[in-house]
């Protein structure tokens, strides 16, 4: 018999020792070539095993193979904390961070598509008008023409010269097809004059800087009310183009409100910005579609050339999967390669479950699940193989129905030679998997240990959190809520809806479902969201520095810090690792970062405070037996109980800490950087900070985002108390235990994109189980059964 060569003989990727985060000195075998689904309660440590410490170094290696001038352009990464790992292969993250939010970024030109379309006009369009720069949004028509002055032949002579570029961007929109209007009430309040507080836009107060530029300017008198400005006082204050002046001594540009709050809020996505500049521009600012372009962003020229009767503006506006048909239709020797790439790319789309989108769709409103998959098209068609792909619960935001198509693009991943690593909690996904790695028992410091290591039949038969709950059903109520009134929505039609009537019912739970891409959150966003009363919680990242942290973003550490300076009889401002009480070493973060020019920068504990963030005669404070940097390092659970009784009882504490507690955020530490949650955490930290709200209505989407299935349960027993608090709750969800315990279940569809945007059913679970006629009742009748 042939001895294996010892090539063959790596077929496994060892970890030993592994100790990031929560780990506990994890060590274990992951078999190359294979599927090996990674499982376990959320905050178990999966994403610390995964992404942070076998994802982590394989890039690490990667780019320290690159020459130290381009390194010196690359992020820096720290080597994880583990003793071995070997056996690594190039491994490519395919994560669920939202696609970035520029105004300009759609979805044809993430994924290349539109520069293909681009050439595709430039090549075959009629009539020609220019390069595949005429058919861009992003580029300008410019023309001009002056003297330059050359030598030649030791002679100095000048030249008329002329230039010009012909780009597709519409000229009014400036290619973002919206024009925005402005409602001057909501800019300033003229029965005020400046010196009153007359200008009511965010950080604009008269005590600061543009008051001293606005007052003194000379251009109007600060003491009269803005009502009896004159034409003139008035085109100054709100329109004045940049004009140089001298305030206090100071030269300073003066520019007037409008174009200064253009350039410095409107040129944003509005999804990046803070909410409160968000909640002002919503007020202030309405976006209608431009009437020159209507919405398409390109000008005339580029509209006016056309492949057999159709525009570029046209077939970016269409369904991916009825552009697909149509590039399948065109047939060009001269352009055959490019066909070839760009009916693959489509096909990718419509295959991944992504048909329904359309290329002109800003790229900041896919969810988190559709940005994932936009992002799986790129490696769909890659001639690679032997490379670990690593994906963060892909099923995120699927339907039932759709799992299935994932879970056959994961094993086609896996049959073309590749590691497939996931870190998943549905069961359907689960039971593919050719490897099992379950973590656990608990999270955070109950966590970090590996439970068991195996097949899925034996992850079944193992008495772990998740073999127990694996085969979970659900159980339909026997009896629903009577609801106490309506939300009428009529004439819905944002995106794909067709004009749609429904009535919500209020005072009860509400679960909206269908296929991804049947309107959902078309219908929440255009017509629930922006009411009064109404409280939208989405999975959208918090916006903070490594230096925030759950008590910072929920509130909880203004009355911790209050209580700590009442009890020692000094200010709160020292109890603050941002303010006076900050370490002098490490200015608060705890860590020193020591960039390292050329090689990898690295983050170590400081060592005078020792990473606990603040001075040590701070730390001579104490509240109940504890310093302020011992309260920080507790899980919420244990902080809930400390700030319950005795003399650290802070009711106001103790309040938020039981929202954490509730929402299923026991384990994450007071202290622990926000940059650390997963997308999952992120939203129920959001869902704690603002059930204290006076909202009558919560909408939450996709709740159950990175829950184990045991934590599922618990997240029901949330809902039930919000409702029977009285409270309306709407939550968009594919999960069918969620939909399950729901009163009342409206059902969108029946597919996605032109195929959907209807209400397909509407009524209690039991009735969908039992009509049976939509996919979603199918599923359902499925998993209850």
């Amino acid at each position: 018999m042939p001895s294996t060569h010892p090539a063959d003989s790596h077929d496994l990727i060892r970890v030993v020792g592994a100790r990031e985060n929560n780990l506990q000195d994890v060590s274990v075998e992951l078999p190359k070539r294979r599927l090996t689904v990674f499982t376990g309660v959320s905050g178990s440590g999966k994403s610390s095993l995964v992404f942070e410490t076998i994802a982590a170094e394989s890039q690490r290696m990667i780019n320290e193979t690159y020459s130290t001038f381009v390194q010196g352009f690359m992020p820096t990464m720290a080597r994880p904390d583990v003793d071995v790992l070997e056996g690594l292969t190039t491994a490519i993250i395919v994560d669920q961070e939202r696609m970035g939010a520029n105004i300009r970024s759609t979805v044809g030109t993430a994924t290349d598509v539109n520069a293909m379309l681009r050439i595709l006009f430039s090549r075959l369009g009629q009539p020609h008008i220019g390069t595949s720069k005429a058919f861009s949004f992003n580029v300008a028509s410019i023309s001009g023409a002056g003297a330059v002055t050359m030598t030649k032949g030791g002679e100095t002579i000048k030249e008329r010269r002329e230039f010009s570029i012909q780009g597709g961007m519409c000229s009014r929109c400036e290619g973002v097809g919206k024009v925005s209007d402005f409602d001057y009430s909501a800019i300033y309040d003229e029965e005020k004059s400046l010196r009153e507080g007359a200008i009511t836009i965010p950080g604009y107060s008269m005590e600061g800087w543009y008051g001293r530029v606005y007052m003194g300017s000379g251009f109007f008198d600060p003491d009269k009310p803005l009502k009896k400005y004159t034409k003139k006082e008035r085109a100054d204050l709100l329109f004045k183009e940049p004009t140089k002046i001298k305030v206090d001594g100071i030269n300073i540009t003066y520019e007037g409100l409008i174009p200064r709050i253009t350039k410095s809020m409107l040129s944003k996505d509005r999804e990046a910005m803070q909410p409160h500049i968000r909640a002002f521009v919503d007020r202030a600012v309405t976006f209608d579609t431009c009437p020159d372009c209507e919405g398409t962003r390109l000008n005339e020229t580029a509209r006016s050339s056309k492949i057999k009767g159709v525009s570029i503006a046209d077939v970016c506006q269409w369904q991916i999967s009825d552009l697909a048909e149509w590039v399948r239709e065109l047939d060009d020797p001269g352009v055959a390669p490019l066909l070839k790439g760009l009916q693959e790319t489509l096909d990718s789309f419509v295959q991944i479950g992504l048909g329904y989108l359309s290329l002109d769709r800003p790229a900041g409103t896919l969810s988190g699940g559709e940005a994932q998959r936009t992002k799986l098209i790129r490696h769909l068609g890659s001639s690679l193989t032997d490379v670990t792909y690593v994906f963060d619960e892909p099923t995120i935001g699927l339907h039932p129905h759709d799992i299935q198509r994932m879970n056959t693009l994961l094993l086609q991943l896996r049959d073309k030679g590749n590691t497939v690593l996931v870190v998943e909690h549905k069961p359907e996904t689960i039971a593919i998997a050719d490897h099992v790695v379950d973590l656990g028992p608990g999270a955070g410091t109950a966590g970090g240990t590996i439970c068991f290591e195996g097949d899925v039949a034996g992850l079944r038969a193992s008495d772990t959190v998740t073999g127990r709950h694996l085969d979970d059903r659900a159980h339909v109520k026997g009896s629903t809520r009577e609801r106490t009134g309506v939300m009428e929505v009529r004439g819905a039609g944002t995106h794909n809806l067709k004009d749609v009537d429904v009535d919500i019912p209020l005072g009860v739970l509400t679960v909206l479902t269908g296929v991804a891409g049947s309107g959902k959150s078309s219908l929440i966003n255009g017509s629930v969201a922006g009411q009064d009363g109404v409280v939208v919680i989405d999975q959208t990242a918090i916006k903070g520095s490594r230096r925030s942290n759950p008590a910072t973003y929920t509130g909880l550490l203004e009355p911790i810090r209050k209580a700590f300076a009442k009890a020692n009889g000094v200010k709160p401002a020292l109890f603050s690792a941002n303010s006076e009480g900050a370490c002098p070493a490490c200015n608060g973060a705890g860590v020193i970062y020591t960039d390292l020019a050329m090689m990898a920068g690295v983050a170590t504990p400081c060592d005078e405070c020792e990473g606990r963030r603040f001075q040590a005669s701070v730390l001579e404070y104490a509240l109940g037996g504890k310093d302020i940097s011992q309260v920080l390092a507790m899980p919420a659970a244990e902080a809930e109980t400390f700030f319950a009784e005795g003399e650290a009882r802070i009711p106001a504490a103790h309040k938020i800490l039981q929202r954490l507690v509730d929402v299923g955020l026991g384990y994450l530490t007071l202290g622990q950087p926000l940059t650390t949650l997963s997308g999952g955490e992120r939203q129920r930290l959001k869902l704690a900070s603002q059930m204290g709200d006076k909202g009558e209505i919560y909408v939450l989407d996709e709740p159950t985002t990175g829950l184990h299935l045991a934590d599922v349960e618990q997240l029901l027993g949330l809902l039930d108390r919000l409702v029977d608090a009285g409270r309306s709750v709407i939550v968009i969800e594919h999960h069918q235990a969620v939909m399950a315990h729901a009163d009342w279940i409206i059902d969108l569809g029946p597919g996605a994109g032109h195929d959907g945007g209807r209400v397909v059913f509407e009524g209690t679970p039991a009735e969908l189980i039992a009509d049976r006629s939509t996919l979603t009742g199918q599923h359902l009748a499925d998993y209850v059964s």
